[in-house]
């Protein structure tokens, strides 16, 4: 690169500087691209991805760095790149019979077109040097192939397709983050403002939907955003954003959620848009094996810290105890309620007979009563439990329950996992793997076609479609999927195709 300039965009933080971004991206793309042909699919992400590298201590960015990037099948990719120090490009594929050498990997034929090659080299033969010709300018035929693609807004494969593009930079991201390069623009204090740039607002034409839960003073939406594994706050950011402005209100989080870090980045992203009394907040605490009542004292404090907030919406307790008398639990959730704490409380993973046995007590002592109850709901049957001491509330006696007591539900794994968009027995996650929900599956695949959207919205659109009060908790990896979840709120499903999704018909 010459001679070192700080100022230089290649070495200065502020713009992004480093090789990752600017040269990187070329190597793991070409050998994303190597790994999807050998696998034969349009989009291959690595499923590990190491790094090192030099970050300079002034400029704080990767001056020269290696990683390597582990695929299905145990494809792996060792890449380089770097911005202070000279490199060749050159890229060569080992299999089993031989390699193959791209000595021109981007300008294959030159920048104004021209003759290129690629050697192949099978084992016990001369090299094999396939020509690689054209007459036409390397950057006139990228601009032909958007001309040719722009009415569908994305190329096909071998072209870069949007998720394709989303990969390579989820990969690249993975590789910054191995070498702990940060930049200014990312730093927490930093993230005020969303990546459009304009301030935080509510689209025009967002078809949220929304309820009411007794002692939450705020339109609860009938979406709920889950918090379970985001802490990066960057990403979280982006999905916050992106739901607070489709009109979502309801965030859901957990002190055990990577150990109170999901609780600190929507408390940070709170505070950055400065949206807390928008914002419904749930959290929940006393976990197995710290299901005790004095547990939810020193709990609640540190989730109310790392939230940057004085007070909760709503608290559940995220499992039950059933050695503890139930009074105890709603004597300590009162208290906190009294001082204004939070606003609401229940239950996560409780069966309907503590519930009742809640209730019950507090009307006895006078007492607040558990308000919202927290369990599994979704068109799939769960056969086993995800998680240790989860409870279902999908089956016939629990629904006649909730619809008789009109009983706030929140339920988690509404879409079943992501059981409704795989395709085959071996990608069923186990806790819905069953004759009878493959069956549920393709009757909502029917359904979605003839409504025409996916299934996992016609399977979210059952759940917000019952005669009680439901607020499903949704865990989208990108907007796209949040989109899709939303949609549900759209999609009318009458009681008879509600029941015929769930094989009662």
């Amino acid at each position: 690169r010459g001679a070192y300039d700080p100022e230089e965009r290649h070495l200065a933080n502020a713009l992004g500087g480093g090789g990752i971004l600017d040269l990187g991206c070329y190597t793991v793309s070409m050998s994303r691209l190597v790994a999807a042909v050998a696998l034969g699919v349009d989009v291959a992400e690595p499923l590990e991805v190491h790094g090192v590298g030099h970050v300079g201590p002034e400029t704080r960015v990767d001056e020269y760095t290696a990683a390597t990037l582990l695929f299905d099948g145990d494809i792996v990719a060792e890449v380089s790149c770097g911005v202070r120090l000279a490199m060749g490009s050159e890229v060569r594929i080992h299999g089993t019979d031989g390699h193959i050498i791209v000595p021109e990997p981007w300008f294959c034929s030159g920048r104004e077109g021209g003759t290129s090659h690629i050697e192949v080299h099978r084992e016990g033969r001369e090299a094999e040097r396939v020509p690689v010709s054209t007459d036409r300018w390397l950057y006139a035929i990228e601009a032909d192939h958007v001309a040719e693609n722009i009415d569908q807004r994305e190329a096909s494969f071998p072209g870069m397709t949007w998720e394709d593009s989303l990969a390579n930079m989820r990969a690249l991201d993975r590789w910054r983050e191995a070498i702990c390069v940060e930049y200014e623009a990312e730093r927490p204090e930093r993230l005020t403002v969303p990546v459009h740039g304009r301030p935080l607002s509510r689209r025009p034409d967002a078809s949220m939907t929304y309820g009411s839960v007794e002692g939450v003073d705020k339109p609860v939406s009938r979406i709920v955003m889950g918090t379970l594994n985001r802490h990066d706050l960057r990403h979280a950011s982006v999905m916050y954003d992106d739901f607070f402005e489709a009109a979502g209100t309801c965030f859901d989080t957990a002190r055990t959620y990577g150990s109170g870090q999901s609780e600190a980045t929507l408390g940070r992203w709170l505070r950055n848009r400065g949206v807390r009394e928008q914002a419904v907040v749930i959290t929940k605490g006393a976990h197995t094996p710290d299901c005790y009542p004095e547990v939810v004292n020193t709990q609640l404090a540190q989730s109310l810290d790392a939230l940057g907030t004085d007070y909760v919406d709503v608290y559940l307790l995220h499992r039950d105890n059933p050695e503890v008398p139930v009074g105890e639990f709603v004597d300590v959730l009162d208290e906190h309620a009294s001082a204004g704490r939070i606003r609401a409380f229940g239950g996560s993973n409780w069966s309907i007979a503590r519930f009742e046995g809640a209730n019950e007590y507090a009307v006895k002592h006078g007492r607040t009563g558990f308000t919202l109850l927290s369990n599994n709901f979704s068109l799939a049957r769960m056969l086993e439990p995800p998680w240790e001491g989860c409870v279902s509330a999908s089956d016939p006696e629990s629904r006649r329950w909730l619809e008789a007591g009109q009983v706030p539900l929140l339920p988690w794994s509404s879409q079943a996992q992501g059981f409704f968009a795989t395709d085959g027995p071996g990608n069923l996650p186990a806790s819905w793997h069953s004759d009878d929900n493959v069956e549920r599956r393709e009757r909502a695949r029917r359904l979605a076609k003839e409504k025409g959207v996916e299934p996992t919205t016609i399977a979210l659109a059952y759940v917000v479609a019952q005669p009680f009060p439901v607020f499903p908790i949704i865990g989208p990896a990108t907007m796209r999927e949040t989109a899709s979840s939303l949609e549900a709120l759209t999609v009318q499903i009458t009681p008879e195709e509600a029941a015929w999704l769930n094989l009662e018909r």
